[in-house]
């Protein structure tokens, strides 16, 4: 076994959620946090650095916006609905419960100027009017909710409405909400900066965003406010400082001030006592090529199809070691992606994480005189 661990420079990539650290971290403990559940996550590594109660089932009220968002942006990117076109505007959404961007039927309303009232103001009848423009009703686009989430990986979650309206049936946790709003900065970064725009007009009523954080710290860009009686003030947020970005959610708090506190609180503590580490780069080999039998080949390339990054405390990045355990023997045919090994890894001697190694290429299986070769090599191997 070897040290293979090279600690190259950040770079933001796609999220990638790492295996939980199987020892505590040596860093100072997380803030006290005055809410129901919470939790901060490493957006790069996919690491929790605080967290509580953050499986237990939540009304999430207007958070539910995020994956009616996230519908919405994708039904652009595939062309089936245009930013420029007009929404018809129904009785249904106009007559919309709660917070409102204050559509009105016959009056013309663009998908652009929806996700703004969406986003910005929070509007239900904006939420409703954009599920019947992409679903032809929101009942069939709540179940277009629902089989995202099952393929994000939310698995206590279900939705029944487009806008987050209390139901008995409609709930999720922190944890989903947070595998959700990361999935928005990863998937769409060309719609994720709507989230940090401050106010919107529409039918001559400007409105502000209400997360108070994108006025009192210059590095938060979003993400989304919720609030119902049984919800209490919900905030989940996301900062970026350097290339560094981190989501926290705050869920069931006593007021808007609380939940602004309380973020910035999980957010200031994240940044100042862990560091984000890129352990190996997306297709590069972690090591010298792995010994092959059988094959058309001798040798082959192993790494990940990801950046891995890794969320550490400040300054113990020298007391990080890592370690490869391969299959043996490793006999053709491989292909790539296939796993062929397990990096682990310690800090300050102590377990800390495992990711599996993946093939980085094919090998294709050697013909009948190189197989009979290796098969008498291995026999004396």
């Amino acid at each position: 076994m070897k040290n293979l661990l090279p600690l190259l420079f950040l770079l933001v990539s796609s999220c990638v959620f790492a295996q939980q650290a199987t020892a505590p971290l040596p860093a100072p403990q997380a803030p006290s946090i005055a809410a129901r559940a919470f939790l901060l996550m490493d957006v790069q590594s996919g690491q929790l650095l605080a967290s509580q109660n953050i499986h237990e089932r939540v009304e999430p009220a207007s958070l539910t916006k995020l994956m009616t968002a996230y519908l919405t942006f994708n039904a652009l990117r595939q062309k089936q609905i245009q930013a420029t076109q007009a929404a018809p505007v129904s009785e249904r959404a106009w007559r919309a419960e709660g917070s409102r961007m204050f559509i009105e039927p016959g009056k013309p309303v663009t998908v652009d100027e929806l996700m703004r009232g969406m986003i910005v103001q929070s509007g239900n009848d904006a939420c409703i009017a954009l599920a019947e423009a992409i679903a032809g009703s929101e009942e069939v686009f709540a179940q277009m909710m629902n089989r995202e989430a099952q393929r994000l990986g939310m698995k206590n979650t279900n939705f029944v409405n487009s806008t987050g309206l209390p139901h008995p049936q409609h709930y999720s946790t922190a944890y989903d909400l947070a595998l959700l709003a990361g999935a928005i900065i990863r998937d769409f970064p060309e719609f994720y900066p709507l989230y940090s725009q401050k106010e919107y007009r529409y039918n001559n009523i400007s409105q502000s965003n209400r997360n108070r954080l994108l006025w009192t710290d210059p590095t938060v860009d979003g993400v989304k406010t919720g609030y119902t009686e049984a919800a209490g003030y919900c905030l989940i947020t996301s900062a970026k400082r350097g290339e560094r970005r981190l989501l926290s959610v705050v869920l069931g708090t006593a007021s808007d001030s609380t939940r602004a506190q309380e973020s910035q609180k999980l957010l200031n503590y994240g940044f100042q006592f862990y560091d984000t580490v890129r352990l190996y780069a997306k297709g590069q080999p972690v090591d010298k090529p792995l010994e092959v039998w059988k094959g058309s080949q001798g040798t082959l390339k192993a790494g990940f199809t990801q950046d891995l990054f890794l969320s550490i405390p400040k300054g113990w990045s020298d007391r990080l070691k890592a370690t490869l355990e391969t299959q043996k023997p490793l006999v053709a045919p491989i292909a790539a992606g296939q796993k062929v090994g397990l990096v682990k890894l310690t800090l300050d001697g102590k377990p800390f994480a495992e990711y599996p190694l993946v093939a980085l290429e094919n090998v294709s299986i050697a013909n009948v005189f190189g197989r009979a070769w290796d098969s008498l090599r291995l026999m004396f191997n």
